[in-house]
């Protein structure tokens, strides 16, 4: 899908939220500036995360969480390489636990992904457009 504005990628992410259940995992990938925060907060919204607009990007704290229907764990590796992301946390306590995780940078710790999760690829595609691809995966 290609979203012509800030409100289509928010409203992008709400609609996935909607299909998410306990224990899913979401690997957001792409370059920064791409959306990856903006998605993050549709999907906060769809979980009934009070003031959803507030979620912000966790880069210096690794993960933050938030109450909705289900809890949202957002994880941002930005700032993390390969190996010390592999030390930072124990993520398969949230991956597998009774919320949804949703992993900015995500391609930073595809060793660390469960089997199945799904895949959301953000590109910028001109001044406000980005291209936004959804997978389940396997």
């Amino acid at each position: 899908m290609i979203s012509q504005k800030i409100e289509d990628t928010i409203a992008a992410g709400a609609r996935l939220a909607k299909k998410l259940k306990r224990g899913d995992v979401v690997a957001l990938i792409g370059e920064l500036g791409a959306g990856k925060t903006v998605f993050t907060k549709g999907i906060a919204g769809g979980l009934g995360v009070k003031d959803a607009r507030y979620v912000n990007s966790p880069t210096f704290v690794i993960i933050k969480e938030y109450k909705g229907r289900l809890p949202l764990y957002h994880f941002d590796l930005y700032r993390l390489d390969e190996s010390s992301v592999i030390d930072a946390e124990n993520f398969e306590e949230y991956f597998y636990g009774d919320g949804v995780s949703v992993i900015e940078w995500a391609d930073k710790a595809r060793g660390l992904l469960p089997k199945k999760y799904f895949e959301v690829k953000l590109s910028v595609a001109g001044e406000n457009k980005r291209k936004i691809e959804i997978k389940k995966r396997p």
